[in-house]
């Protein structure tokens, strides 16, 4: 038993990573500074990590020991989620970029005369 789940262990480390690689692509694309680096070629750990601002900060760490998620502004850590909760913190940044936010068109108004 304790076999099998180290292994799906190992799967799941696995695909969060090829995940986090993917995420980081696209990001890039969307023209959010983001970069996702492993380890060796065994796909066992990451670091990931996105700007989404001025000096807004999310680091993504996953490995064998443990899943991390750090959000911080201005080089102050506002939020630190370990495990299942970093996860689903992963899944909200990945819906911003599913579904943008559309910013609102500026209006023009003539100035009178």
């Amino acid at each position: 038993m304790f076999l099998r789940l180290a292994q799906q262990h190992r799967q799941f480390v696995q695909d969060l990573v090829m995940n986090l690689q993917a995420l980081a692509i696209v990001l890039e694309r969307r023209g959010y500074p983001a970069s996702c680096y492993t380890c060796g070629d065994q796909m066992n750990s990451a670091s990931f990590m996105v700007s989404l601002g001025e000096n807004h900060l999310i680091r993504f760490l996953v490995s064998d020991y443990g899943i991390t998620w750090t959000e911080m502004r201005d080089d102050r850590e506002l939020m630190k989620l370990e495990g299942a909760e970093a996860v689903n913190q992963l899944q909200e940044l990945a819906n911003i970029v599913k579904h943008p936010v559309q910013q609102p068109v500026a209006t023009k108004t003539l100035a009178k005369r």
